[in-house]
C-alpha cells in the first residue's frame, strides 16, 4: 500500500512529504506488513516515491533504498489534481529495491 492511512481509497491523494507504506507481499526477505518509511515529490507529471527504510513486524529498522512504481513506468498523477496534491487512481505500487537514488 502506498499510503498505510489510504489503503481503501481511490483515488488516492498524494503530497509532498514523508509516507508511511506497507508491504502487501514478500519483498525478498521482507514480509508482508513490513513497513516502509521514505518521502513523497509530486512536482512534474509523476509521483516519485523513495523509501530509505524499513521496519519488519517482528524485527529491528532497516535501512533501505527503493522506489515505487506502477511496473515499468512512474506513478502517473490524474490530470485534474489540484496544485500541490496528486491524485493517482492506484492505492498499491510496485517496491524495486535500487542501488541509489538518481
Amino acid at each position: 500500500m502506498i499510503d498505510a492511512n489510504q489503503s481503501s481509497q481511490s483515488p488516492v491523494s498524494l503530497t509532498d512529504g514523508p509516507v508511511e507504506s506497507y508491504l502487501t507481499e514478500e519483498l525478498g526477505y521482507l514480509s508482508p506488513l513490513t513497513r516502509l518509511y521514505g518521502q513523497i515529490w509530486t512536482g512534474g507529471p509523476n509521483v516519485m516515491i523513495r523509501y530509505y527504510e524499513a521496519r519488519p513486524p517482528d524485527g529491528e529498522p532497516i535501512p533501505l533504498c527503493a522506489v515505487a512504481r506502477l511496473g515499468r513506468g512512474g506513478l502517473q498523477k490524474k490530470p485534474d489534481s489540484p496544485p500541490g496534491v496528486a491524485l493517482i487512481d492506484h492505492s498499491r505500487a510496485a517496491v524495486f529495491i535500487v542501488d541509489a537514488f538518481r
